[in-house]
């Protein structure tokens, strides 16, 4: 089994385009995406490449592989142009007889966990900041962003495959250990 984990695109066609590239290179079964896909917010500037609704064809186009959890810059009105359900907050996934929480982390994150049992998995994004970290009673794992990182972190996404996590930066296509220290 072999997933491919990313967040954070925040309408970039651009990072979009290179991450659907990585995702068919990589063979995966599933594209876990865990918010912020078409909407670049507020606080944060336009990514490269901003075109929300050529974002969403992409991803439509690969609609019955994708799970999906909404992030605090997606809205209601994004499901019209979706066709794959993106308004939960989280989801539970099983992997290897562990819990997986899939959520963006502006409801439920490193310091407000779900309830989760020991050697269970904290899946998020929305820090921008590729993490893998130990909590003790569970791990809390970030793939980091797709579009816009922040602190000098690379463009990021995961591979999980046979439940072992890997970080890749999405420029490079080269591995690399994410952060450990606390967000």
């Amino acid at each position: 089994m072999k997933w491919i984990i990313a967040s954070d695109l925040h309408g970039s066609a651009a990072w979009c385009r290179r991450l659907l590239t990585e995702f068919s290179l990589e063979k995966a079964e599933r594209l876990v995406l865990l918010g912020d896909l078409l909407y670049h917010g507020p606080r944060n500037p336009l990514p490269e490449s901003y075109d929300p609704p050529f974002v969403a064809a992409m991803l439509n186009g690969i609609k019955d592989r994708i799970l999906c959890v909404r992030g605090n810059c997606d809205a209601e009105v994004d499901q019209l142009v979706l066709e794959f359900p993106i308004l939960a907050d989280y989801a539970f996934l099983c992997l290897n007889g562990k819990t997986v929480c899939a959520t963006h982390g502006h409801r439920y994150g490193p310091d407000n966990p779900p309830p989760l049992g020991k050697g269970d998995i904290l899946l998020c994004g929305h820090f921008h900041q590729p993490v893998c970290q130990d909590k003790g009673d569970f791990m809390y794992w970030n793939p980091g962003s797709l579009s816009l990182p922040k602190d000098g972190t690379p463009h990021s996404f995961m591979v999980l495959e046979d439940g072992v996590p890997s970080w890749r930066n999405i420029s490079t296509g080269e591995a690399f250990t994410p952060l450990s220290a606390q967000v």
